[in-house]
């Protein structure tokens, strides 16, 4: 529970003191013996806690997700496979799981979402990282437009999407290749760009490090760059540079 709303509550007299007390004992972090859970970092940073669900042991995984559901009512994961999914829905049946983005959560329905975020994507295979920064904007409460496939070996397809990209408060521009969207539409925009290198590519393209080098080197100012396939870190550095924008 988010504690200002939890605040509410006790002040309006819909929560008792041991209640909120009890929801509070757990601060700044839930110690799982082998995860430390930390539910204080909504409460610093705006944005709580989630899960790399790759590698982690099943029972470690199963637990995780069964802990921050019954506090938050919702948790959130990235990198996960079908099989995670299924282990954890067995717990927590509520869970979802998109197979494109790879993430698995539970979110509360009827959310608030404010801002805009385009999400531009170099090419369709690009889609799977553009949809876990896409999906983490949405949960972390921003608007998102995806204008997918519009690379610049058809650059025309970027350019009829203009005004669509003049709206948002921030663009992350995922691209493998070379990686020569994200300089492009930071030399049209006028709000801050995040480029997310991908791995797609031929073999010189280094499983994204051509990307990469391609996005750290742009002649193109306003452009930020994360790390290889991070559509998560995009997604998230997206929704702090939106929260602004709104405020």
């Amino acid at each position: 529970m988010d504690i200002k709303e939890m605040l509410n509550l006790v002040k309006s007299g819909e929560m008792g003191v041991d209640e909120a007390q009890k929801i509070l004992k757990d601060l700044p972090y839930e110690d799982l013996g082998y995860a430390k859970l930390d539910h204080h970092r909504a409460l610093r940073s705006g944005f709580g806690e989630t899960v790399f669900c790759q590698g982690k042991p099943d029972e470690y995984l199963v637990e995780i997700y069964r802990k921050f559901f019954e506090r938050d009512g919702e948790v959130f994961g990235t990198r996960a496979v079908k099989e995670q999914f299924e282990l954890v829905k067995a717990a927590v049946p509520e869970v979802t799981y998109d197979p494109i983005s790879r993430i698995l959560k539970v979110e509360r329905k009827n959310k608030e979402r404010t801002g805009c975020i385009a999400v531009c994507t170099g090419g369709t295979a690009d889609i799977p990282v553009a949809e876990e920064a896409a999906q983490t904007a949405e949960y972390f409460g921003s608007c998102v437009d995806r204008i997918y496939d519009v690379g610049v070996a058809g650059i025309h397809r970027l350019l009829s999407n203009r005004e669509r990209i003049g709206r948002a408060s921030c663009i992350v521009a995922v691209a493998g290749m070379e990686g020569a969207l994200g300089t492009v539409i930071a030399g049209m925009a006028d709000c801050p760009v995040i480029a997310v290198p991908t791995s797609v590519g031929y073999g010189a393209s280094f499983h994204g490090l051509s990307a990469l080098l391609t996005m750290l080197n742009s002649c193109a100012n306003g452009i930020s760059v994360v790390n290889i396939d991070n559509g998560y870190g995009a997604g998230y550095i997206a929704t702090q540079i939106n929260r602004l924008a709104v405020r």
